[in-house]
């Protein structure tokens, strides 16, 4: 329905059954208004939870495979042990 038809259906409901004083026979305005305050108030709350959940999409991001295919040693330089690693990326969706 949208915001702004929920408001002016609260807004025309609210007129119809607090400011009109009118005495139709077979039609009691101020149960049309109430009727149409409530049709706004359902559509108002019904958009807002749309909208609402709308906004919590997440995009899936693609998910990169790292493997370590070698991990050397190098030897030993000033008491202390330097290590190398070689490392290949392979995408999803390569041959490997």
């Amino acid at each position: 329905m949208g915001i702004g038809a929920s408001i002016f259906l609260i807004a025309l409901g609210a007129i119809f059954a607090f400011a009109i004083d009118a005495n139709l026979g077979w039609l009691n305005l101020n149960v049309v208004g109430w009727v149409l305050m409530l049709a706004g108030v359902a559509g108002l709350l019904t958009t807002l939870y749309f909208w609402n959940t709308r906004r919590r999409t997440v995009v899936a991001t693609p998910v990169r495979e790292d493997r370590v295919v070698a991990d050397r040693v190098v030897p030993v330089q000033d008491d202390r042990v330097v290590r190398e690693e070689y490392r290949e990326v392979r995408r999803p969706g390569y041959p490997a």
